[in-house]
């Protein structure tokens, strides 16, 4: 009986002395997996820039002007020499004909009526644009600078200024990619160096829009790119990256 007792003893402290090294080794690889984890979880992310400074290479100006009044044949009579003094005033500025054209031209109808309710005579407003596109964006300017003139002219503008746009983004654009990701490798490298680590493979990337926005204005990573108010522009790009860190 003793014996039975004595072998059996034996068998339990030989079962708990495997799960305790059960355990043991589960602890081992389940802190292992925690740090493993920990580490892989560390990581940085950053942001490259690109700017480019870039000269307009098309204006366009559209001039639009009107007149009133109740009889047609005078008020379309006005409105025909407003348009002759805006072609004058383009071709005196050095520009071919074929550099503007009529784009728009439009009659409104008023019919009003006095306090008894009586109509009175029908008001008539021809409005009509000019525009003018051309590559010659200096010469634009100048003309543009120089609009008081077509006032002097009698011609009743509307408002309208010269809008610029740079065409060239797509020869840049390899380049300023490239130069951007560059950008986010040194920062992430100098996080590294200063966080006592390395810099990884790459997590995730994601490329922002390209912005043209005048070269002395704000900068704006999600700005429109259609053009600005100036031939003197800037060409942005923003990438975001985030990296492994060892």
């Amino acid at each position: 009986m003793a014996g039975f007792i004595e072998d059996n003893r034996f068998v339990v402290l030989g079962s708990v002395a495997i799960v305790m090294v059960g355990l043991m080794g589960s602890g081992f690889l389940l802190g292992d997996g925690l740090r493993r984890a920990k580490e892989a979880d560390r990581e940085v992310t950053v942001k490259g820039v690109s700017e480019r400074d870039v000269t307009a290479d098309i204006a366009t100006w559209s001039i639009r002007f009107s007149d009133t009044g109740n009889d047609l044949a005078s008020v379309q009579g006005s409105v025909d020499r407003q348009a002759q003094a805006v072609r004058t005033f383009f071709t005196e500025a050095g520009f071919k004909q074929s550099d503007f054209t009529d784009s728009d031209i439009s009659l409104m109808r008023d019919q009003q009526r006095d306090a008894y309710g009586n109509p009175l005579p029908e008001s008539l407003t021809v409005s009509r644009t000019i525009q003018l596109r051309t590559n010659d964006v200096m010469k634009a300017r100048a003309a543009y600078a120089k609009q008081a003139d077509l006032l002097r002219a009698g011609v009743e503008m509307g408002g309208g200024s010269v809008n610029y746009t740079f065409t060239g983004l797509n020869e840049l654009k390899p380049d300023m990619i490239a130069e951007a990701n560059r950008s986010a490798r040194e920062s992430a490298q100098q996080f590294a160096n200063d966080s006592g680590a390395s810099v990884g493979k790459i997590k995730t990337a994601s490329q922002g829009y390209f912005s043209i926005s005048a070269r002395d204005g704000v900068d704006c990573e999600y700005c429109d790119s259609s053009g600005a108010n100036t031939p003197f522009q800037k060409v942005r790009v923003v990438t975001t990256v985030a990296y492994e860190l060892n």
